[in-house]
């Protein structure tokens, strides 16, 4: 696949009406708008050992965990490839760290996405390789609202298997993010700024500060407030959204057709929330570390931010 630049960010709802609710709304769909994942098999059911949830778990019945990390910048391929090949392969200098699980590494080769390539769509590489990547398909070059991409790949996981485990998926990047916009020569910066897809119009944006990412985990403050202010959080989760939802219900009236698609979107999300503070909820035991809250996003190198310009 053809490795780009890439950064991610979510999409900016439109909705008409009144600027007020407009205004909110639209602040409170970046916050809010997640995808829709649906438990497909109860905790009992994969105990049990059946269907397709059972290459969810490992002997023990503990839930595995699949990942999928994004290199816009590639790699030296030089240092990448294994010496050789076949059972006895010898990793190469930038898989060195990986020596002592290589029995169970597999390392493939030859593979190549043609819906990442520019065909008849011209310019547009970094857009187009990042809303490719997991979804396999040539997104829509727009820079409009009309986005179209695909499921991801992580996402139909999410699906199968995110029922074992607090948070069916999370998706963290460590660019900045962008809501909106004309990023890569027509094609929308939703492409950009997002790998994971819930829907083939439903980007999941990504998380970019540690410190939202370790409070969403285990609570924030010191290890002792942290199980209070996590359900603290909830409550006020639910609370906020109790209010949108009352919200929305006035403004419907106001809609056309093409907006009401682009609430219903909006309202799915909002299920999800829900669907996830439910789920939460069946995990009575919430893990809290030992070790500091992240302060945040680091500073950047100055090395780094001097060679890298967008």
């Amino acid at each position: 696949m053809r490795q780009d630049h890439s950064q991610r960010d979510s999409v900016k709802i439109q909705h008409s009406g009144e600027p007020s609710r407009r205004t909110f709304l639209r602040g409170a769909g970046v916050a809010l708008a997640l995808p829709a994942f649906e438990s497909l098999l109860t905790p009992g059911a994969v105990a049990a050992g059946n269907g397709a949830a059972r290459l969810a778990t490992t002997p023990t019945g503990a839930p595995l965990r699949v990942a999928f990390v994004y290199v816009p910048n590639g790699v030296h391929q030089g240092y990448w490839w294994p010496k050789k090949e076949g059972k006895d392969f010898e990793l190469n200098k930038t898989l060195q760290p990986l020596e002592k699980v290589k029995q169970h590494l597999q390392i493939l080769g030859g593979l190549d996405q043609i819906n990442a390539t520019a065909g008849p769509d011209g310019p547009g590489d970094h857009a187009r390789a990042s809303g490719s990547f997991l979804t396999g398909v040539r997104v829509k070059k727009t820079a409009g609202a009309d986005i179209h991409a695909g499921i991801s790949v992580d996402q139909a996981a999410a699906q199968r298997m995110g029922h074992l485990t607090r948070f069916p998926s999370l998706e963290l990047t460590c660019d900045a993010v962008r809501k909106s916009g004309n990023c890569d020569s027509g094609y929308s910066c939703a492409y950009q700024y997002n790998l994971s897809w819930s829907g083939p119009t439903l980007p999941v944006a990504p998380e970019p500060n540690p410190r939202l990412v370790f409070e969403r985990l285990f609570g924030a403050g010191s290890p002792a407030e942290r199980g209070k202010n996590l359900a603290m959080r909830r409550e006020q989760q639910r609370s906020i959204l109790d209010f949108v939802l009352d919200d929305t219900r006035s403004l419907e009236r106001e809609l056309g057709k093409r907006d009401h698609q682009k609430l219903d979107e909006y309202l799915a999300g909002i299920r999800e929330v829900e669907r996830r503070l439910q789920a939460a909820e069946r995990f009575k035991h919430t893990p809290n570390p030992d070790a500091e809250t992240p302060s945040g996003i680091p500073e950047p190198s100055p090395i780094i931010s001097g060679s890298c310009s967008r």
